[in-house]
C-alpha cells in the first residue's frame, strides 16, 4: 500500500512539472507534410541546348537496312556484336509510371507498355525476351546515361527532340502523346491556361517541364526526380496540377479516383526509344522491328493490353 502510493505522488508530480522549453507545442496544428527531395521551382524555362536546324524532323529515324534477321545470324554492325557478347540486352526504363513502366507492388516484376516493347527488343536481339536487364533511370538521367554506356537503349516515355537527337539516336515513333493536365477532381481549372500563378509539376528533364515554365499564362513550375513525386504531392496540396503525357496522366487517373484530366492536348509528344549516337546498325534493327509489330498487330495487342482500344500505329518516318 505504501509503495503505490508513492508510485502514485511520483506520477502526480511528474504531471506537474513544467514543460520543457525544447519540447514541442501542444495543439500546435497538423504536422506539415514532408516533401520529396530536391524539389525545385522554375522562375524561368531550362536552358537547352543550341537551336537545331529549321529542317529538322525529330521522327524521322534510320531507314531499316532490312527484315529482322533470325535471333542466330551474324551481327550487322559493332552495335549488336558488343550486346550479343554481353549476353543481355541492357534497357533503361522507369518504374513509377502506371501502364507505361512501373514495378507491380505483388510479383515485384517490372511491366506496362514500355516494359514490353523492351521485351520485344530483346527478342529480336537473342531470340528470348528474358534475356534483357532493367536498370531504372530518371526523366532527367535518360540521356546521361546512354552516354555514359550504362544502358543500350532507353525505352521510358522519351519523346524525340531535335535536342536530344543532337545526344542520342532514336528509333522511329512508336507511340505518339500528348500533353495535357491533371488536376484534383473539386478543382475549377481547365487546361494550363487557367493556371497562371498556380504551382505546377512535372519531371525534371522532361520536355513537360520546360512547356509549363514557358506557358504565357505563366504557372509556377515545379520538378521532381521522380512522377510519382508530382502525384504524392497533388494529393497533399503541395501542387495544384500535374502536366505531362496523356499517358503517363491515364496511369494517374487510374491510380487515383478524385483526379481528373482536363483541357486539350497542347504539345505532341512522339515517343522514339533511344540509343547511344554510334549505335546506328542496332537502331535501324529495332526500326525494322517496329515495322513488323506495326504489321502482325503485336503493338495493337500491346496497345489494348495496358492503354484500351488501340489507334492505328504511328507511320514510319525515314531520313534516309
Amino acid at each position: 500500500m505504501r509503495l503505490a502510493l508513492a508510485v502514485l505522488v511520483l506520477l502526480v508530480a511528474a504531471g506537474c512539472a513544467p514543460v520543457p522549453s525544447t519540447a514541442p507545442p501542444i495543439g500546435g496544428g497538423p504536422p506539415v507534410p514532408p516533401r520529396p527531395a530536391d524539389v525545385v521551382e522554375l522562375t524561368a524555362p531550362p536552358s537547352t541546348p543550341d537551336v537545331p536546324p529549321a529542317s529538322c524532323d525529330p521522327t524521322a529515324s534510320l531507314r531499316p537496312t532490312g527484315p529482322v534477321p533470325p535471333p542466330g545470324s551474324p551481327p550487322a554492325g559493332p552495335a549488336l556484336a558488343r550486346i550479343r557478347a554481353q549476353g543481355r540486352l541492357i534497357a533503361g526504363v522507369d518504374q513509377n509510371t502506371y501502364l507505361m513502366g512501373f514495378r507491380n507492388p505483388i510479383s515485384g516484376e517490372l511491366e506496362g507498355f514500355d516494359i514490353d516493347m523492351a521485351r520485344e527488343v530483346a527478342r529480336a536481339v537473342f531470340g528470348d525476351p528474358g534475356a534483357i536487364q532493367f536498370k531504372v533511370v530518371t526523366s532527367e538521367d535518360r540521356v546521361p546515361t546512354l552516354e555514359r554506356g550504362d544502358v543500350d537503349i532507353v525505352v521510358r516515355t522519351m519523346t524525340a527532340t531535335c535536342e536530344r537527337w543532337q545526344r542520342v539516336n532514336f528509333s522511329t515513333v512508336y507511340l505518339q502523346a500528348g500533353q495535357r493536365v491533371l488536376v484534383p477532381s473539386n478543382s475549377d481549372a481547365t487546361g494550363l491556361e487557367s493556371l497562371g500563378g498556380r504551382r505546377v509539376c512535372a519531371t525534371k528533364g522532361s520536355s513537360s517541364l520546360v512547356n509549363v515554365a514557358a506557358a504565357p499564362s505563366r504557372p509556377v513550375a515545379v520538378g521532381v526526380a521522380h512522377w510519382t513525386d508530382c502525384l504524392v504531392m497533388l494529393q497533399q496540396g503541395q501542387v495544384d496540377a500535374i502536366s505531362t503525357d496523356d499517358t503517363i496522366l491515364a496511369g494517374f487517373a487510374a491510380q487515383d479516383p478524385y483526379t481528373k484530366v482536363v483541357g486539350p492536348q497542347f504539345t505532341a509528344e512522339p515517343y522514339g526509344m533511344a540509343f547511344r549516337k554510334a549505335d546506328e546498325d542496332f537502331v535501324r534493327l529495332v526500326n525494322a522491328l517496329l515495322e513488323r509489330l506495326r504489321a502482325d498487330g503485336t503493338w495493337a495487342r500491346l496497345y489494348q493490353r495496358w492503354l484500351g482500344d488501340p489507334p492505328a500505329p504511328p507511320v514510319a518516318v525515314y531520313r534516309d
